[in-house]
């Protein structure tokens, strides 16, 4: 009799080290934030104009919109461990000879290239944590690897001006190295929960295309895409142009200028699951949209006071939104075939997080960026304005239910 296929399943393993979690989460976050600072610097060393900051942003992510839901079925099929550290390792070993690039076009192959690393790095973060965590450990701990997330988008910009004032930009690439050392604990130190999964790979795919294009998911996609191409469009490719521009700041004061949301994101982030027993993901989603967008309407005003207040309130969205759509994903998502829905996922992400630098390199070629920012927020503002206004998203208080491993909050 023909054995039947397998479907993968975890294994009984202890849950992985949050510090091993959070390193990779840091590494993923490495990719655009330490060199955004010195994004005019970058250009001008090559005689390059503004309008091609977006290239320099939107290279290290391209690739990731097709390699994310790749490295997604590779991991279902053979295991975390076995795809995350290779991902760590092209990242780490191409990332940080780019700083010998002699030439624009040369630097852009590279950041292409290490961009087939950092592809698998953010979801692979949020299977493993979905696999090991369930309920509301699962939705506190991805709240936790948001803070994460947002903590490192301060300290990494703020680093990479600080390099670029005394060092230079070049040696902003040494810090891709350290994905090495990561990739190397990774190795050795993570049990990788997965076993072989042996569904032919047609079915697979039909089956998370099936799931996908269920209403929730493919709206959770779409906004995920959206609010991606607001943060690295919008606040990592053009506020630094913005600051240099409009008011002279240097790389050191346009990092700290990038520091201001991730207190405001970090603190919301760690109330993300208060938040999640109390409000629906309809109304949080919808409400984080429209802070974005008059966040961005008050940056454009032309005020460094305001915009450094409207830089603490786009944090306050940062925080409440991303961790509530990829909670949402990762809990509707089939147990077998989540690596494959949170790749896909993170490759709507990626469509964002690569068009943004795009489309706005491209504005600001034609409109002043206080123009462009302005334009940003009514845009975002209508979209917000559609959410609030559709029932797509779960608009009902949520019921979390508590799952095996996963502890209870204080209320039981």
């Amino acid at each position: 009799m023909p054995r039947l296929p397998t479907t993968a399943r975890p294994a009984n393993t202890g849950q992985p080290s949050r510090l091993l979690v959070f390193s990779v989460t840091a590494m993923a976050l490495l990719n655009n934030s330490v060199l955004m600072s010195s994004t005019p610097e970058i250009l001008e060393s090559y005689g390059e104009p503004v309008s091609r900051a977006g290239m320099l942003i939107a290279a290290g992510t391209v690739t990731g919109i097709v390699a994310a839901p790749a490295i997604g079925f590779l991991a279902d099929r053979y295991g975390r461990k076995r795809i995350l550290v290779p991902c760590l390792l092209v990242f780490g070993a191409f990332g940080s000879v780019g700083g010998f690039s002699p030439s624009f076009e040369w630097l852009l192959v590279v950041r292409i290239v290490q961009g087939l690393g950092s592809a698998g790095l953010i979801n692979l973060v949020v299977v493993l944590i979905s696999d090991h965590w369930s309920g509301l450990d699962r939705a506190r701990l991805l709240g936790q690897n948001s803070a994460v997330i947002t903590g490192f988008l301060a300290v990494f910009p703020f680093l990479g001006g600080a390099t670029t004032d005394l060092f230079g930009w070049r040696w902003n690439f040494a810090y891709y190295a350290l994905a090495l050392l990561v990739g190397a604990a990774v190795a050795r130190s993570l049990d990788d929960p997965w076993e072989g999964r042996r569904v032919p790979v047609g079915r697979q795919l039909r089956e998370a295309v099936a799931e996908l294009v269920l209403p929730v998911n493919a709206v959770c996609v779409a906004i995920g895409s959206l609010t991606f191409f607001v943060m690295f469009g919008v606040f990592l490719t053009l506020i630094p142009i913005h600051l240099d521009e409009v008011f002279g700041l240097g790389p050191t004061e346009r990092g700290l200028v990038a520091a201001v949301p991730a207190v405001t994101s970090t603190a919301t982030a760690l109330m993300v699951t208060w938040f999640r027993t109390r409000l629906s993901v309809g109304f949080m989603v919808a409400t984080g949209l429209g802070v974005f967008a008059a966040a961005f309407a008050a940056m454009g005003l032309g005020f460094l006071w305001l915009l450094v207040i409207a830089a603490a309130v786009y944090g306050l969205a940062e925080g409440l939104t991303i961790p509530t759509l990829q909670d949402l994903v990762a809990e509707r998502a089939p147990e077998h075939l989540r690596g494959v829905l949170m790749a896909l996922w993170v490759g709507g992400l990626r469509v964002g997080q690569t068009t943004g630098p795009l489309v706005v390199g491209l504005a600001i070629g034609l409109w002043s960026t206080s123009t462009v920012l302005v334009m940003a927020g009514v845009i975002i503002g209508c979209f917000s304005l559609a959410l609030g206004t559709s029932r797509i998203l779960p608009s009902g208080r949520p019921v979390v239910s508590v799952g095996p491993g996963s502890l209870p909050d204080g209320n039981g």
